[in-house]
């Protein structure tokens, strides 16, 4: 069977609702070069499918920066390392609502409060909760977080205030996460996500990719996420940090990069798949090939220490392509 022959029977696999098996996905993710094209029309043909013309735009508040206690390695944030950037702590519920206000006039469909920390303290917690009931009484905008480990009692809050999805990012292949961190393990995050979705929370969480990880291990995050269902799929592509161990990590070749986002389009068909950090930076093209090979959906306006395009160029770039913003 050739390549192309067997990235259409996969593809038969998913629209039968049968799925993809491991093999499967590992030889979809080791696609010889000349086929990748097709493997990538036919993971947005997947999307289409499932999911429509339509992709998911969001935008973040880093609503607490710098100072945090883990030690990730590609993390700029990390009071381990000395980046330089800007630090402060949480601001008022009037400043993130006039923030919100901005991205839902700006058409994001969803707004992610994200911070910089190891866990929530009870203080904290209770002013972010403040912050969240402020958005939904003035703004009305989906709500989404991220903010570290979570405790039952907390994620519980969370969705009585409506919060629609939790963010916690697996960040690299198991086999491969000591190497990045050593404050925390991937079993704690797991249980986070467990949490969360105890809670009745939707689960968002992906990775950073990039990382100086194999084929191998991407593959194997990738299936990590298959397993875990999630409703989002984050993929962050490393922008190195100066200042952090991987400040002089070697970018990924964009080729890597349609792999992980094809294969896990074939793995999760109604997922959401988002190109999160590093595109505007790594990709030539802001994301529109991934547009076409998997994903459908960004965060747009900036990232937790790294500015983004403007809203309005990334509707103009959505719908160049063809798609609805």
């Amino acid at each position: 069977m050739s390549s192309l022959e067997f990235i259409k029977e996969c593809q038969e696999k998913v629209f039968s609702g049968i799925g993809i098996s491991t093999e499967d996905a590992e030889k979809l993710f080791n696609t010889p070069e000349e086929n990748l094209k097709d493997l990538a029309i036919a993971a947005n043909e997947i999307t289409r499918d499932f999911n429509g013309e339509k992709v998911d735009v969001e935008q973040l508040n880093n609503i607490k920066k710098n100072a945090c206690s883990e030690d990730c390695t590609f993390c700029g944030q990390s009071a381990f390392f000395d980046t330089g950037i800007d630090t402060y702590q949480l601001p008022s519920p009037e400043e993130v609502v006039e923030k919100a206000t901005k991205a839902k006039e700006e058409g994001a469909e969803s707004y992610c409060l994200v911070a910089a920390w190891r866990e929530p303290s009870p203080k904290d917690f209770e002013k972010v909760c403040k912050i969240i009931t402020e958005i939904n009484n003035k703004v009305g905008i989906s709500v989404e977080c991220s903010l570290g480990f979570l405790t039952p009692e907390q994620a519980r809050k969370l969705k009585e205030l409506k919060v629609k999805r939790y963010n916690h990012n697996l960040e690299t292949a198991k086999s491969k996460f000591s190497e990045i961190c050593t404050t925390h393990t991937y079993e704690d995050r797991l249980k986070t996500l467990g949490i969360a979705r105890d809670a009745g929370l939707e689960l968002c969480t992906g990775g950073i990719i990039g990382l100086g990880e194999t084929r191998s291990q991407r593959l194997e995050l990738s299936l990590e996420l298959a397993r875990l269902f999630p409703e989002e799929v984050t993929i962050n592509i490393l922008v190195p940090i100066p200042g952090t161990p991987l400040e002089l990590q070697t970018e990924l070749p964009n080729s890597e990069i349609v792999r992980i986002f094809s294969v896990i389009r074939f793995l999760l068909p109604e997922s959401v798949i988002k190109i999160s950090g590093g595109r505007e930076n790594i990709l030539d093209d802001a994301g529109e090939e991934l547009l076409q090979s998997g994903a459908n959906g960004i965060i747009t306006a900036g990232y937790l220490t790294l500015g983004g395009n403007e809203a309005k160029k990334d509707k103009e770039m959505i719908e160049k392509i063809g798609f609805k913003a």
